[in-house]
């Protein structure tokens, strides 16, 4: 296979997964949003209650309201405002899930430095998520 060819290959598989998790994580936002605002699961926040909120400093809202940090939120899926985060973590996590796929593409092709590039990259992106490198 030509250079050109591969890249073309290589390109499209990336795409491909990129454009299937930004499809994923825009439905699962638009699902959230629909059992915050039908009230199917019990807010943390009413909608109503949201203006009195909204220009207050990160620390006095987190206070004020007993917002979740880092990933404490996850324990909290059954309330509807937090719900969301689901989707923008789906939306976060694509170039990790991307770089996933194309690792054993590289590997398979032996692209011995795209596929060192894509390791460390994995590495720093999982570091990252795990608040453990870089604390909030």
């Amino acid at each position: 296979m030509e250079d050109a060819d591969l890249r073309d290959r290589e390109q499209h598989i990336y795409a491909r997964w990129l454009a299937a998790c930004v499809a994923i994580g825009f439905g699962a936002l638009v699902v959230s949003f629909l059992v915050y605002m039908l009230r199917l699961l019990p807010p943390a926040i009413a909608p109503e209650d949201l203006p009195r909120y909204w220009g207050l400093p990160v620390g006095e809202y987190v206070k004020a309201t007993g917002a979740p940090t880092g990933w404490s939120w996850v324990r909290r899926l059954g309330e509807s405002d937090l719900l969301n985060f689901v989707g923008f973590s789906i939306l976060a996590s694509a170039t990790l899930v991307c770089y996933l796929r194309m690792l054993p593409v590289f590997v398979v092709t032996r692209e011995r430095v795209l596929a060192a590039i894509c390791a460390v990259e994995i590495a720093v992106i999982a570091a990252a998520a795990s608040g453990s490198v870089f604390p909030l």
